[in-house]
């Protein structure tokens, strides 16, 4: 029987087998301001990590957002800048720059968190979502209902966005506006705000660690062969990889184990659990109150009013998030053991361009410095990204210019899935192989 991993789930868990990533904090820990770098010791690593957040040493919010509040600082060689001649960039190579040399780069103003702006983002997409259903159950008709289910699983997906903000606390600095806003607009798509928002934060954490990152993750080869077909179909062929996420939240990524709607999964820390609890409550109600609609006004209604749209943004959500870390034309790097850092892992992930739906779902392809630094607000992205270009350099990855619609990358999606199989389970800076059998 197939084991039916998917890329972002794994219905019968394999064993863990690798060192526990981190995934967040200690109770004690103290923080200091955001244009401030601080020094703490990580759970799991004897090295040293910089903290970089804008959180009060009073209160213990770090653990409210998924802000990177651990950072491996570079080693003296990632300041070494790459004397290769006119030899080919090598993009594994350490970068010649530092987090703070990119911090620097970016005006002040782009962290300054508004937040009358964020909910008028809020407003914004409630407005559309409840217009664009009113309109399509007005009308009632198959010419429609396409066209609804398009546009608005486009905005489930924008309302996802903005939840993703609160939980990284770039929505605003008022801890309990962000979780209020978080849950009620996570929840009204299904998704535990509190349990998605800790593992996204140890993804954020990890990025481009073969073993620890939380999602997207590459398959080491050994696990790869030990995957029957059956399995290797849902994982790499379309459309079940885009449709994932469900089962990633109930069940994580193919080789580890817990659930984000359990307390004591292994995602969570002890001081945690009643966060989780309290999220899995609000997706149960909401849950409950799409049964209770389904009475009322009959399951096919409720099916094409949120059943479909839902799962149309559950492939916006795989989609996106999939080619932040793979497609590109040249082949990146992702890490394991000393060569990994947070900034090297940073610098795998890549920006996309969406065309028209770049405002409508604030600006989220625009990845690379939202990853580095996501307690920069969504509106100032672009801004903060042009003006860490010339610091970046080759490092930085200019996403194709996307026509209207992004068609486009679904090439780029299909081509990935073909190519982009395992990488090996030795090495330190590895780089995804492909299995020509398969093809």
């Amino acid at each position: 029987m197939a084991t039916w991993v998917l890329s972002e789930c794994g219905i019968r868990p394999i064993p863990r087998i690798y060192p526990k990533p981190i995934t967040g904090i200690t109770p004690n820990s103290s923080f200091s301001n955001s244009n401030s770098i601080g020094i703490a010791q990580s759970k799991t690593t004897s090295n040293p990590i910089a903290i970089s957040t804008s959180f009060s040493r009073c209160r213990n919010w770090a653990l409210k957002v998924s802000a990177p509040v651990k950072i491996q600082l570079p080693d003296e060689d990632e300041k070494e800048i790459n004397n290769d001649g006119d030899s080919e960039f090598n993009p594994g190579a350490p970068p010649p720059f530092t987090m703070a040399d990119i911090r620097a780069a970016i005006p002040k103003h782009c962290w300054v968190k508004d937040p009358w702006k964020s909910m008028s983002y809020v407003l914004r997409d409630v407005v559309v979502v409840f217009g664009l259903a009113a309109v399509a159950a007005y009308f009632n008709n198959m010419v429609v209902w396409p066209l609804y289910w398009i546009a608005q699983s486009t905005m489930f997906w924008a309302l996802f966005v903005l939840g993703h903000d609160c939980g990284h606390g770039s929505f605003s600095n008022n801890v309990k506006l962000n979780s209020v806003v978080g849950h009620l607009l996570h929840s009204s798509i299904l998704v535990p705000y509190h349990g998605w928002r800790i593992s996204h934060r140890t993804h954020h954490q990890n990025h481009g660690h073969v073993e620890n990152d939380e999602s997207w993750h590459p398959l080491s080869e050994k696990i790869y062969r030990s995957l029957d077909n059956a399995t290797r179909n849902l994982r790499f062929t379309l459309p079940f990889p885009m449709l994932a996420y469900p089962f990633y939240l109930w069940s994580r990524s193919p080789g580890k184990k817990g659930s984000h709607f359990h307390p004591d999964s292994d995602l969570f820390l002890p001081n945690e659990k009643k966060d989780v609890i309290t999220s899995t409550v609000c997706w149960s109600a909401m849950a409950a109150l799409l049964v209770g609609l389904s009475f009322t006004m009959g399951p096919l209604q409720v099916l094409k009013l949120y059943g479909i749209p839902y799962w149309g943004f559950v492939m916006w959500l795989d989609l996106v998030t999939y080619l932040h870390h793979h497609g590109h034309e040249d082949k990146l790097p992702w890490y394991r053991g000393k060569e990994w850092s947070y900034l090297r892992g940073g610098l795998t992930t890549l920006d996309r361009d969406y065309g028209w739906i770049n405002n409508i779902h604030h600006d989220i392809g625009t990845h690379v410095i939202h990853h580095l630094f996501p307690q920069i607000p969504h509106y100032n992205l672009i801004e903060a990204t042009e003006a860490a270009k010339p610091v970046f350099g080759k490092y930085y990855k200019e996403p194709k210019k996307s026509w209207v619609l992004p068609f486009h990358l679904l090439g780029v999606l299909a081509r990935s899935l073909k190519k982009d199989h395992y990488v090996s389970d030795e090495g330190e800076i590895l780089y995804y192989q492909t299995d020509t059998n398969r093809n």
